[in-house]
């Protein structure tokens, strides 16, 4: 199997519902095993205790899963679900919640992404857009690059009048260590076409993910 994991849902009959099979790409989680043994043992630690004998594989894994974005393809998720529509107003998804690997130090950033985008003869299923992030967000990231890669992907998949993505992140890299500054968050925003050169459009894309709707 090439990809790094795969979900595989399972029919649990005693509690009529589904429970979730995770297919690991196993020479892949084998050699980070080993390599976190190491580190663990260089950082002063016995891998062989107790409470350490299973970190490495377990480690293993979830850095499989937050990173197996690199296995997906963004594009054929909007592409999956893709409607001839008319409607040409603003389309807003707010408060997509983020989670993703900052690549200097692979310590997380998490916040939320604002997206919107304004059709031009095709709109997409609202599921897909959240879909989109969490690809690029399961990835070593920067918040620069993942912004700009949202963006993009959206823009030359659906190819719509305008593309607007904003994220707001906390930097673990930030709080845990260095600065050590708890309460600063990061604001990124990546625009194209109506929301690049409208101002008023702009503005009112700003206007809708600021305000409780609610």
């Amino acid at each position: 199997m090439n990809d790094r994991m795969k979900y595989v849902h399972e029919e649990d009959v005693e509690n009529e519902g589904f429970r979730r099979v995770d297919d690991y790409n196993d020479e892949m989680i084998n050699a980070i095993s080993d390599v976190y043994s190491k580190v663990i043992r260089n950082l002063g630690e016995d891998p062989n205790r107790e409470g350490l004998l299973k970190t490495p594989e377990r480690v293993a894994k979830a850095l499989a899963f937050l990173t197996h974005g690199y296995d997906l393809d963004p594009a054929k998720i909007l592409r999956s679900a893709m409607f001839a529509e008319e409607y040409d107003q603003m389309v807003v998804v707010k408060g997509i919640e983020v989670y993703s690997m900052c690549e200097h130090h692979m310590l997380p950033f998490f916040g939320k992404a604002h997206v919107a985008y304004i059709p031009n003869g095709q709109i997409v299923g609202l599921s897909k857009i959240p879909r989109v992030v969490d690809v690029f967000a399961r990835r070593l990231q920067v918040q620069e690059r993942l912004t700009n890669e949202i963006r993009d992907c959206i823009q030359d998949t659906l190819k719509p009048a305008g593309v607007a993505v904003v994220i707001e992140a906390q930097h673990m890299c930030m709080q845990m260590r260095g600065v050590q500054k708890q309460n600063s968050f990061t604001t990124t925003s990546a625009f194209t076409g109506a929301f690049m050169n409208d101002h008023k459009t702009r503005e009112e894309f700003f206007n809708l993910i600021s305000a409780n709707l609610s």
